[in-house]
């Protein structure tokens, strides 16, 4: 982006430094370094799971702006402090959840904010994703409990944001969970069950994951069933709209193609991780307000923290 630059890159890897020629940037091994040294106006958290809160607090500490990629933190008690201290220090915190910006993303939070549908009844959330040995393979941290969190947090929070962005918060009724062909390489499951009733509106739905699919992933959708109609959006990531039928409403002819989105061997999340860069500059511009904010993103890990309270 134009006004934009990047005066610094940190990573425990070293290796990573080759590419920082590519930015005429320096280079940092120490988090704590690059904050004492170059002192940005944005700091990026692209780091394992369970150090999104240290660096975001850190970074905040040192009067920068944050951008999280997901999840915000591990628990909702760092989240609630990482809000704090920006509050303290009148600095923004932006989650990255990109899949809000995916055509079909934006197109559904549009017919439910227009209340097309009526009363929503039923929503059931599918993620059937494959994660083997290829993926955990050479990682320090992917398969940890301490440092990864389990699959609600490092392949379906995203999922996890959508229905809540769509829907507001839940209640958690029931949760079953099973590991079948994890166990020797993580601490938690790779498949579950959660049963859910919307704190508004009476409806009700299940979450149904699994990162046991055998060689690639699967599907990833959403499927409504309401007083006025049904719709599916589904696909391999949340990406097509595969069913519509509803009272007195036509289907754009022209839904927006989704970007292309290949993350090699583990294709995930749709690719559009530059609008959430547009958005954070609009925001700190004064032209925009966060599409994703702190609140939001700790409402996510609040949502997974419940999901999981039951989890052995």
């Amino acid at each position: 982006m134009s006004n934009t630059k990047i005066i610094g890159i940190c990573d425990i890897n070293t290796a990573a430094s080759n590419e920082c020629a590519l930015f005429a940037a320096p280079f940092f091994v120490d988090y704590t370094e690059l904050l004492r040294e170059i002192s940005p106006e944005i700091v990026c958290v692209c780091t394992p799971n369970n150090m999104h809160a240290p660096i975001a607090l850190a970074a905040l500490e040192a009067q920068s702006h944050v951008i999280i990629e997901k999840p915000m933190a591990l628990a909702k008690a760092d989240c609630e402090s990482l809000i704090m201290k920006a509050l303290e220090v009148q600095r923004h915190v932006f989650c990255v959840m990109q899949n809000r910006y995916s055509p079909p993303a934006a197109w559904l939070k549009n017919v439910i904010n227009q209340k097309i549908l009526g009363r929503v009844f039923m929503v059931q959330v599918n993620c059937y994703w494959n994660r083997d040995d290829r993926y955990y393979k050479n990682t320090s941290w992917k398969g940890k409990l301490a440092t990864d969190g389990g699959p609600l947090f490092t392949q379906f929070s995203h999922f996890i944001d959508l229905l809540y962005w769509l829907f507001g918060d839940i209640k958690i009724q029931n949760t079953c969970f099973y590991n079948y062909n994890h166990r020797h390489n993580t601490d938690f499951e790779d498949s579950g069950i959660v049963q859910f009733a919307f704190i508004e509106g009476g409806g009700m739905g299940c979450i149904n994951y699994s990162t046991a699919v055998w060689d690639a992933n699967l599907e990833s959708s959403i499927t409504i069933i309401a007083e006025n109609g049904s719709i599916k959006v589904g696909g391999q990531y949340m990406d097509k709209v595969e069913y519509c039928h509803i009272k007195d409403y036509t289907m754009p002819s022209l839904l927006p193609a989704a970007p292309p989105n290949d993350y090699g061997a583990y294709k995930g999340s749709a690719a559009n991780h530059h609008f959430v860069f547009e958005n954070v500059l609009a925001t700190l511009d004064g032209q925009a307000i966060a599409t994703t904010n702190a609140i939001e993103g700790l409402k996510v890990v609040d949502i997974i923290e419940r999901i999981y309270t039951n989890r052995i």
